[in-house]
């Protein structure tokens, strides 16, 4: 059955049918329910994933971190920056290979995660979302992450998808 015909009469491209819409309301609120979560502790929420990264993996080059979050190095450089200037972390040159940049917590950095553990109990709580919906999200979230990078040729490869492969991502009615 084609994602039309599941749709049957109703209008395929109705807004609110779209997984896209859904998928950027739901990312820009989730952000916005962070954002005063985060003030006390002085970052922004791109600043959270790059500190979850170094308190999760320790020492990281630009590249992997890059890797990690998805993000180009690019968008990365100012954030790291400004994280840098707050004394939470040191940029270094590898003396191996100076193209490489390492990053790596500093005291402050590393005390900072003690109070962000605090944090995704008081984002729970915030969402006021049963904990079992929220890891049911995750892993249908994740499975989404999975399906677009094989759909753009993987991991930060973008590729346009074949025209007999191109759908329309409503969400069809009455489940599914």
């Amino acid at each position: 059955m084609t994602p039309q015909a599941a749709l049957g009469a109703e209008d395929v491209l109705a807004l609110d049918r779209q997984v896209c819409f859904a998928l950027s309301v739901a990312a820009r609120n989730v952000v916005a329910v962070y954002r005063p979560v985060l003030e006390p502790l002085g970052l922004t929420h791109p600043q959270y994933l790059v500190m979850l990264s170094l308190w999760q993996y320790g020492t990281l080059s630009v590249k992997h971190l890059s890797g990690l979050l998805q993000l180009d190095p690019g968008t990365l450089s100012p954030l790291l920056k400004r994280l840098e200037a707050a004394g939470l972390l040191r940029r270094e040159r590898d003396p191996k290979d100076q193209r490489n940049l390492a990053l790596t917590l500093t005291d402050q950095g590393r005390a900072l995660r003690e109070q962000a553990e605090k944090i995704p109990a008081g984002i729970v709580e915030r969402l006021g979302m049963p904990i079992d919906e929220l890891m049911s999200l995750h892993g249908a979230l994740t499975q989404v992450i999975a399906a677009s990078q094989r759909a753009l040729g993987g991991p930060g490869r973008r590729r346009r998808p074949a025209s007999n492969r191109r759908l329309n991502l409503a969400v069809p009615p009455r489940g599914c």
